[in-house]
């Protein structure tokens, strides 16, 4: 396309485009080759081979020339019983919790809607958000990551919003918020309260047993965390009224034949996951210690598979990230973000190999 096309094509897509759309930046999706890679809260354990030889059989026997299924009646039998979802809350699946947070959306809100959430939490709030028009308020957290009730109450009575995420435990901050705040919230808002369990696995206490009975909660998971972050799968669980009015806006065939066929068989080994989940959740407090032993080096209690670290020394965050970088050890870091991230570094939980092979080059690093 020689400039004077190139320049037609941009302007079309000025006209075009909605304005706020063009103004934003894509989701930035890290890639590494090759390395240690400890930026995605992926589970750094692959799965034994029995259970692949289980989910190589399952997909040789799904046939690709049909349609998936318009109900998913095994799978939702064999979710409920590995994840605990009572059997009064209806069920609703989704390609990755980030459809459903835009399902969601999409039905609770109008444009200039309010979606409400404590910041820094989970980015696709704010963007599912505004690419549906609604109006995304943060709240921010407390100096040290806790939760600021008062504002988030006080937020909520000034905002009225129609929905209020809630990341239990945080991302990227990793606590874990207490359930008489998470109460007061629900008592508070006068929409829908989304209670987002992604890391669920790794901490103490879940809302999934009163999923059926909270008059105006839901709680969404993913599978991402614990183990399958390749298959793109999640679920919300809540009352059958509005998990229905949400299901209306459920693009058709959204879980693929695939997907189901992988799930069924993997969940009939969920012994596998628990256990490496167990490890990881084992693994935190050493490694949570390593990193809090380093020169300039604050490090945030956790509940997830993660932890987050501030860099404080003669190196910021910025600065450690790169040098990381250059040695193949990819960790996450908040260049131009939150302000109340600056000079923090987001770390997954990855294998004891892998948390020496961090602390050694961070070592010779901030030395």
């Amino acid at each position: 396309m020689d400039a004077a096309a190139a320049a037609s094509v941009a302007r079309r897509v000025a006209a075009t485009v909605r304005p706020d759309i063009r103004a934003l930046s894509a989701y930035a999706v890290g890639h590494a080759d090759d390395g240690i890679k400890l930026d995605a809260m992926e589970n750094p354990y692959g799965l034994p081979d029995q259970v692949r030889e289980a989910i190589a059989a399952a997909a040789r026997a799904t046939p690709l020339n049909r349609y998936p299924a318009a109900r998913h009646d095994a799978l939702e039998t064999a979710v409920r019983a590995a994840f605990g979802v009572p059997d009064a809350a209806a069920l609703l699946f989704g390609n990755g919790s980030d459809e459903l947070i835009s399902l969601v959306i999409q039905a609770c809100c109008a444009p200039g809607d309010v979606v409400l959430s404590p910041v820094p939490s989970f980015v696709m709030f704010d963007l599912s958000a505004r690419f549906h028009h609604a109006r995304f308020i943060g709240v921010p957290l407390t100096p040290d990551f806790g939760f600021d009730l008062p504002a988030m109450l006080a937020a909520i009575r000034t905002h009225r919003p129609k929905v209020v995420f809630l990341a239990v435990p945080n991302n990227p901050t990793g606590g874990r918020w207490p359930d008489e705040a998470i109460e007061a919230v629900l008592a508070a808002a006068p929409g829908l309260v989304v209670i987002d369990e992604a890391y669920q696995p790794f901490a103490d206490g879940t809302w999934m047993p009163r999923a059926a009975t909270l008059e105006n909660a839901v709680v969404l998971r993913t599978l991402s965390k614990i183990g399958l972050a390749g298959l793109r799968f999640g679920y919300l669980a809540g009352a059958p009224a509005w998990i229905a009015e949400i299901d209306k806006l459920r693009p058709p065939y959204n879980v693929d034949v695939l997907t189901e066929a992988v799930m069924l068989a993997v969940l009939r080994h969920k012994d596998v996951l628990d256990e490496q989940a167990r490890r990881l959740r084992a693994s935190r407090d050493d490694l949570a210690r390593d990193l809090a032993a380093l020169p300039g080096v604050t490090v945030y209690p956790s509940s997830a598979n993660f932890l987050l670290a501030r860099f404080s020394g003669k190196m910021g965050g910025n600065a450690v990230h790169q040098a990381l970088k250059t040695r193949k050890i990819r960790v996450r870091n908040f260049p131009g973000g939150e302000a109340a991230l600056a000079d923090c570094l987001r770390i997954s939980l990855g294998t004891p190999d892998e948390h020496a092979a961090l602390i050694a080059a961070l070592r010779d690093i901030l030395a």
